[in-house]
């Protein structure tokens, strides 16, 4: 098993997951974060610490999408170690639906 991140946290991006991975698996797009499968330990840390509830494992029911938008982007999008700021804008997407059809970015993080 390992965890995966879900379009709930497209243009929310608050990166609380990021200050608590032990194996730093968390690589940043424009407007989202996704896990690398491979490097997840699986010790679910993560989970509880995203306010937008982007988190999920990969044995929940409609994960298999997710995992797989976690693979490909953590292969192209830079590596976060540490809690970068979140857009202004945040709370106003929480909980919003359909965000990776209409808003996804595959850009990777400017930093």
């Amino acid at each position: 098993m390992t965890y995966v991140v879900t379009e709930a946290c497209i243009k929310c991006k608050y990166m609380d997951c990021v200050e608590v991975c032990p194996v730093d698996c968390f690589y940043e797009g424009e407007n989202m974060l996704v896990i690398k499968p491979d490097e997840c330990i699986d010790c679910g840390v993560c989970e509880p610490e995203c306010p937008a509830e982007a988190i999920i494992p990969d044995t929940d029911p409609g994960a298999a999408k997710w995992t797989e938008v976690n693979k490909q982007y953590a292969e192209s999008w830079p590596n976060i170690t540490r809690k970068g700021e979140a857009p202004a804008d945040a709370d106003s997407w929480k909980g919003v639906a359909g965000k990776f059809e209409k808003h996804f970015s595959a850009d990777p993080a400017k930093r």
